[in-house]
Formats: C-alpha cells, structure tokens, sequence
C-alpha cells in the first residue's frame, strides 16, 4: 500500500493523489489518500475502502516513528536514475509518498477516467449546483484567487476586482448578443459584489457562496473558465474539458485562443 501525503490545499491534493493512483494503477500497487481519509469530504473516493480517519492515523503515526518509510518527491528536476530509485521502493515496501513533484502526466491521462470516478461529486453537491445551472446563452465560471497570492510569487497573480472585471467584459465582447451567466467564487471576503452586478448589466451575474466542493463543482459545470493560474480551476477544467484561460499577463487582451484545456495546462503548474 502507498499512502499518498497530501500538500497544500483540496486541488493540489487531487492532483497529486491523481499522479501517485495513475502510477500505482500501472504498476499494481494499492494507493490511499490520507487527505481525503479524513477532510474534504465531497467526493466518491471518500466512502471507499481504506479512506478512513483510522488509516490515516495509522499511516501518519507509522511514518512518524518509522515503521513506514516515506519517499519523497520534491525535487522539480529530477535526475532519471533518481526517479527510478524512488519508483523501485515504491514497488517493494508499503510506504508513505509525499512532494508536489510526484508525476506521470502520461500515465495520469491514461487513467483519468478512473480518476475523475473516484472524485466525483456526492449526489448532495450535485443537486445543489444543478438547482444554480440555468445558463440562458452559456455560462463563464470565473475563479478569484486572492488571499495567499498577495504575496505568492511577488503578488504577480493577485488581481483587483476591476482587472477581473476588464477580463469578464472582455469575454462578453468575444460573445455579441449573448446572455451569459456568471458565476463568481473565490475566497476573498471583501470582493466588491456591487462592483461586478454594476459593471455587467448584461450578464447575469451570480455569488454562488458554496463551500470548497460546492464551488468545484459548479465551475465544472460551466461551458468557460477563467482564473489565476491555479490548481481549482484546472481541476475544475479536467471534469469536462472545460476551456479554461489562466491570466498569467493581465495586459494582454483576451481572445479565444487564449484558452486551453487541463490535458496541456496540468503539465505546466508553477
């Protein structure tokens, strides 16, 4: 058994967990997800075997005294022979793998069904966002990102409500005619709602107020995407193939071609 030792927060861990399951689902070992034994309970694969609070303790406790080696993956560049290395104990020993750096794309996308299976949305979330999805012409989830990217990576990502606002109306320009409704999640107390009801008369413009799972789900539903680079709303995309368009330039106007898909974004996570 692989237990997988989640970083960072619920988009990372699907992601990571996703790369470690593809690569034990190849090579046939059994792959559990301590943080989804435990928290972030909106998904299938938290009412699986072995995703549980008592085998997250036991792994947890198990790595902590070393019972259970842990393999890491935290290196961005890792040299081949060293990869090997931590695949062969992998295959050898149960054990605990952490580090943002575990991944197979390839292998990921060759088991992304499987993946998107065991998290999918309980029925609960489901209904929830299904009572918000009357899309008139079309629907644009839009993903703000503020908190921790005022200081992440300088602040380079983190954008004010006009900046998102000048994407949004941008995106309507792109869709003339077009009655579109907009979701906004994200997880700043202080957005300025009034700003974007005002601003986007002919939008209808929605503060779905969900919770982590809720709000998931939601933009998967929606037919666009637009976001902060970002692990929530690339995880978002790879339900659907949602069109998604990371701001990585907030000068450069927006066009069309400025969205991609989760099979070409997810390799190149900063």
């Amino acid at each position: 058994m692989i237990f997988v030792h989640d970083r960072g927060r619920m988009a990372n861990n699907i992601l990571q967990y996703g790369h470690l399951y593809a690569w034990g689902r190849e090579h046939g070992r059994q792959t559990m997800s301590m943080r989804f034994a435990y928290k972030y309970p909106y998904f299938h694969i938290c009412h699986t075997r072995h995703h549980n609070f008592p085998t997250y303790v036991f792994a947890k406790y198990a790595a902590k005294w070393h019972l259970l080696p842990t393999v890491r993956f935290d290196e961005k560049e890792m040299a081949p022979d060293l990869l090997a290395e931590k695949e062969q104990q992998m295959l050898q020993h149960s054990c605990v793998a952490a580090g943002w750096y575990a991944r197979w794309y390839d292998l990921f996308l060759k088991y992304k069904d499987e993946i998107l299976q065991l998290f999918d949305f309980n029925d609960d979330i489901k209904q929830h966002v299904q009572s918000l999805l009357d899309h008139g012409d079309g629907s644009l989830g839009v993903h703000i990102r503020r908190g921790d990217y005022q200081t992440w990576y300088d602040g380079r990502f983190f954008y004010s409500d006009a900046q998102y606002i000048s994407i949004i109306r941008q995106f309507l320009q792109l869709h003339p005619g077009k009655t579109f409704r907009i979701f906004i999640c994200g997880n700043d107390p202080t957005l300025d709602r009034e700003a974007y009801t005002t601003a986007l008369p002919e939008a209808d413009v929605v503060f779905p107020n969900g919770n982590p799972g809720e709000d998931l789900c939601l933009l998967s539903q929606c037919q666009w995407l637009i976001g902060p680079p970002s692990t929530f709303s690339l995880v978002a995309s790879m339900y659907h193939d949602v069109p998604l368009y990371w701001i990585q330039d907030i000068s450069q106007p927006l066009r069309l071609e400025c969205f991609d898909t989760f099979d070409n974004l997810f390799r190149h996570i900063l």
